[in-house]
C-alpha cells in the first residue's frame, strides 16, 4: 500500500464507518477466515460492520467467531442490497475481480463508497482506491494481519482475530506445504498463536470433522472416477450430478480432492471438473512452474494463482473433459519443463 493510502484510509478508519466486507463466490478457508478475522478487528475500532457472501459456504466452517452475523446474499438478497447502499467503506477480500463475486459485483461497482482491496491473486482490476495487493502472500489472511500491523493496531489482536486468521493461512497454504509458504507467514502464524490461535483444534476442525458420505464420495472418487494420462503428466477427476447426489453431496464435500492427483510421482498437473448448479465447475492444481492461472483464463473463463486455480465451461461434462483432454498436447512442453 503507498504512504498517501495508508494515510488517507487510517484518516477513514479514524471515524466510524458502516462498513461492508465482502469476498469470493464459494468461499473457502481464507475467504471466510481473512473476511472474519477484519470484522472482529474493524468491530473493535468502533465500526459497524457486515460480512456478506455472495453464497453460502462449507458447514466445516461454521464453527468460526462471527458466523452467525454473515449475511448470505443468495439467500437474503434484499438485506446484501441494503448493507451495501448504506456503506461507506467497502473491503473486497480474496478476489481481484468484480465478476468474482457474481451479482454483488454490480452493486459494490455502483456504490459510492470507496474501495478497498486485500487479495494475493495476480493481475487484479481496477476497481478499488486503496490496495494492499502481494501475490508473493501466503493468503488472503497473512495480508489481514499485515493490514492491522500498518494500521499500527497489533495491539488488538485477540483470540477470536488470531483463530480466524490462522484458519485462512492454513488452508490456503494446505497447512504450510506450499510454495507460497515463506518465513514471514511462520513468523506471523507464530503472533497469531501467541495470542491464542489454536492450531491443533483449528486442523481438527477443518479437516477432522468429516462426514460419512464425504468419506464415501472421496473414496468413490479416487477408486472408480480417477484418470492417469502419464504421457502429460496429468491425472483428472470429473464428477456427475447424478454421482453427487449418489453420495449426498453438500457445499465442502470435494474440498481438496483435486489435490490428490498431485500426490502421485510424476504428475504435475491435476484437475477436477464438478457438474453441479447447471455448469461444469473447474479446479485446477500444479507443480512447479506449470502455470494453471494462465490455463484457466485462456481456456475455461477463469483464473487464480500459478499453482492454483479455476474456472468453468458452459459444455457438458463429457464435452468439457474431451476438450481438456485435447488440449494437452497443447501445453506438452510447458508440462515437461515443470
Amino acid at each position: 500500500m503507498k504512504p498517501a493510502e495508508k494515510t488517507a484510509l487510517k484518516r477513514l478508519l479514524a471515524q466510524p464507518q458502516q462498513i461492508v466486507i465482502v469476498t469470493h463466490w464459494s468461499p473457502d478457508g481464507d475467504a471466510i477466515g481473512s473476511s472474519l478475522g477484519l470484522w472482529h478487528y474493524l468491530r473493535k475500532k468502533g465500526h459497524k460492520v457486515n460480512v456478506i457472501t455472495p453464497n453460502d459456504y462449507p458447514e466445516f466452517l461454521h464453527w468460526m467467531p462471527g458466523h452467525k452475523q454473515v449475511t448470505d446474499a443468495q439467500r437474503d438478497p434484499g438485506r446484501a442490497a441494503r448493507l451495501i447502499a448504506r456503506a461507506t467503506l467497502v473491503f473486497c477480500l480474496d478476489f481481484n475481480d468484480l465478476k468474482r463475486i457474481n451479482v454483488l459485483g454490480k452493486l459494490v461497482g455502483e456504490s459510492p463508497a470507496p474501495k478497498v482491496l486485500i487479495d494475493h491473486h495476480p493481475q487484479p482490476d481496477a476497481f478499488a482506491r486503496f490496495s494492499l495487493h502481494e501475490v508473493k502472500a501466503s493468503s488472503t489472511a497473512e495480508l489481514v494481519y499485515e493490514f492491522m500491523s500498518l494500521m499500527g493496531d497489533q495491539k488488538l489482536l485477540d483470540k477470536h482475530i488470531a483463530n480466524c486468521l490462522y484458519v485462512g493461512i492454513m488452508t490456503d497454504t494446505g497447512s504450510f506445504r506450499f510454495p507460497a509458504t515463506t518465513a514471514r507467514t511462520h513468523a506471523v502464524v507464530q503472533h497469531l498463536m501467541e495470542a491464542g490461535a489454536e492450531n491443533s483444534l483449528n486442523h481438527n476442525r477443518i479437516y477432522d470433522d468429516n462426514s460419512e458420505s464425504r468419506i464415501r464420495l472421496l473414496g468413490f472418487a479416487l477408486s472408480e472416477k480417477l484418470v492417469v494420462l502419464p504421457e502429460f503428466r496429468t491425472a483428472f477427476f470429473a464428477l456427475s450430478h447424478d454421482e453427487h447426489e449418489r453420495f449426498h453431496f453438500q457445499k465442502g464435500d470435494t474440498e481438496g480432492l483435486v489435490n490428490y492427483g498431485l500426490t502421485m510421482r510424476g504428475i504435475v498437473f491435476a484437475a477436477f471438473f464438478a457438474e453441479r448448479d447447471g455448469i461444469i465447475k473447474c479446479s485446477f492444481r500444479s507443480k512447479g512452474k506449470f502455470d494453471v492461472n494462465a490455463f484457466a483464463r485462456e481456456n475455461f473463463s477463469g483464473g487464480g494463482h500459478v499453482n492454483a486455480a479455476g474456472g468453468a465451461s458452459q459444455l457438458s461434462l463429457n464435452e468439457t473433459v474431451s476438450k481438456f483432454r485435447k488440449l494437452l498436447p497443447d501445453y506438452l512442453a510447458a508440462l515437461n519443463k515443470a
